[in-house]
Parts: structure tokens; sequence; C-alpha cells
């Protein structure tokens, strides 16, 4: 077993629960919200591993999460961050854990555990990975909260006997690797983007259908992609006005599945009689929740197809930038400015 130092640097929340607002995932500066402090490395127990972190991932969730509008409350003192790698350096009495000791790993950060935005981690073991040897550290760091996303969400899509789907925020990264996917499992893509230039990218992924929402004819062009793809399901991270547009344009049974919240203002339903006689409904997606529930052999089957698409180049990473966890908090915002760059990454 690998020496484990008494203290590690990590970037802590400053506050406690829910802030009742509802800003979006953007942030002016880090240190608004988190500070950069010295505290005791968290030992293991248990089903418990301890993660000493090679990089930690910045989604959108994250700062949802820091600010006090994610689905969780904050817990003040201990590190943010929920998504990364690293390698298992300890674990609890648990035989399952303990085999996970010395092995590279993804790692999603568990209820009672600490974040990944810091030089160890400490989650249970059901929410780590064991790696692919040839699988990239950035593509590892970032191999969960999106790709595992990608992949369940469109076999939602499949299992549902759905064979076209509407999704917004199409060009993300998830939308990227949804992108992708979809065209090889057979379904036809209706995509929203909010930028002109960022057409022409998706559709070189095979995209079919790719509509501007800011454009004066969006409503027009919705209702003629309605009419020839007919999507039964729409994916969404965005969960506002144009939203509720996209889902009163489509056919009778579509479900309309939030898994993000991009946007500061809540949709509001045109025609609630839609889902009356039309069968309509609207739900929501957590990750968390569809681990938990998938069975063994389910999990391993997509986080194998997961890794081997990253190692195989059908899908990547793309990176903006890796920040040093000391320079994260003054730097943090500004590399996450502007649209669709890329992942930014903090190296402890």
């Amino acid at each position: 077993m690998a020496e484990i130092p008494a203290r590690m640097k990590a970037l802590i929340l400053k506050k406690d629960g829910f802030s009742g607002t509802s800003d979006g995932p953007t942030i002016e500066s880090l240190a608004d919200w988190c500070e950069l402090a010295e505290i005791d490395v968290p030992r293991p127990s248990g089903t418990e591993v301890l993660v000493r972190v090679g990089l930690g991932n910045v989604n959108p969730s994250d700062l949802h999460y820091i600010k006090g509008e994610y689905g969780q409350p904050r817990r003040k003192g201990v590190p943010a961050g929920f998504e990364g790698m690293g390698e298992v350096i300890a674990a609890g009495d648990d035989e399952g854990a303990q085999k996970l000791i010395g092995q590279r790993v993804a790692v999603s950060t568990s209820r009672g555990g600490s974040g990944v935005w810091a030089e160890y981690a400490l989650t249970d073991a059901k929410a780590v990975v064991p790696l692919h040897p040839k699988l990239a550290d950035e593509d590892a760091a970032a191999l969960i909260v999106n790709p595992m996303t990608a992949y369940a969400m469109l076999h939602l899509v499949k299992e549902a006997g759905g064979k076209a789907f509407v999704m917004t925020a199409g060009a993300s990264q998830l939308g990227k690797l949804m992108a992708t996917l979809a065209r090889e499992m057979g379904l036809a893509c209706i995509a929203t983007v909010r930028r002109e230039e960022h057409r022409s990218p998706l559709e070189g992924l095979g995209v079919g259908t790719v509509l501007n929402t800011e454009r004066e004819d969006f409503n027009e062009m919705l209702v003629m992609a309605m009419r020839q793809v007919q999507p039964t399901v729409m994916l969404d991270a965005v969960a506002d006005g144009h939203s509720a547009d996209i889902f009163a344009a489509m056919p009778a049974g579509a479900r309309w599945v939030i898994y993000g919240k991009l946007s500061t203002k809540s949709p509001t339903l045109p025609n609630l009689g839609q889902m009356v006689f039309m069968k309509k409904k609207i739900e929501g997606f957590w990750l968390t929740e569809w681990m938990a529930k998938a069975s063994p052999e389910a999990r391993k089957e997509a986080f194998t197809t997961v890794q081997e698409r990253f190692v195989s180049g059908a899908w990547k990473t793309d990176i903006a930038d890796i920040l040093p966890l000391g320079e994260a908090e003054e730097k943090l915002a500004d590399a996450l400015s502007g649209l669709n760059k890329g992942k930014v990454l903090i190296r402890p």
C-alpha cells in the first residue's frame, strides 16, 4: 500500500446547502464559491476507496453544485469536483474495495465521499471504473458524466422503440458524443444549437438536421423537421422555452427527458392538453440513479463499450485547458469563458 500523507491541498466549498438561486452553470470567479486550502486526507472504511487524483474534470453540474443550485446540498469545507481519474491507493476492509488498490480508475464521487478538485478523493468502490491500459488520462478524467450519459440515454431511446430523437445543446461535448453513437445505432437525430457556426461540425458528425434556435425561421424549420423525422424522445440539457416549443411540436406519445438545466429561464408549457390527449410525458434523467439501478452486467458492458470507443478513436475528448490545482481558483472562470471549446481539467 502506498504511503498516505496526513494533509492535502484541495479546493473546498465555502458554503453549505442550497442557495435558492437559479443563475445557471457560469461563474465570474471560482473564489466566490471555493477556496484552496490544506485539509486532512480522508481515510477509507468499509466499501470506500481513496484515490490519488491525476486529473479532475469540470462539468456544468459542478458549477451548479458549488453555487448551491444542484439537486444535492453543498457541504462546507469538503472538496468539490464530481468526476476525474487517478490511482486507488487505499481501501476499506471490503474485499471488493481491496481488490482495486493499485489500479488506475475513472472516479465519480459518492454520497459521503469527497470531490476530485483535490490531491486525494474518497468515494465508494462502486463509483470507480478500472481503466483500459491504452485509455488516455484526459479521456479517463471525462469518462463517466458525458460518455455514460450519452450511452445510457441513447439506449433509452432504442429500448423505447424510438427511431429518431431530438437533442438540445448539440454543440456540447456530450452532444458530439451522442451524434456519432446515434449514427452507428441507426437513430435519426435533430440537434439544436444557438450559433450558426455550430451547424456544420454537427452535420459532419452525421446529424441530419441541425436547427439554430436563434434564427427567425426556427419555428418554421422546426415544424418541417418534425414532419420529416418524427422524433419520439427529446434529450434536453437546456430546459427553456425553446424546449417547450419543440415538445409541443413533437408527435403523440413523445417523451421529454430533462438531464440538465443550462438555461436560467424556466419553460412554460403552451398546451397542457398534450399531456392528456396526446399521452406525452416529461421525465428526468440522473446518471447516478441509472448506474445504481443497472445490473452489474449492464454496467460492465456500458463501461467497456465507452472505453473502447475512446481507445479506437470513435470518440475523443476535446480539451480547452488543463489548470494546476493551485491556479484554478484564479484562472478557472476565464478558462470556462466562451462556448464549447472543450473540457477544462484540473491537475493536482
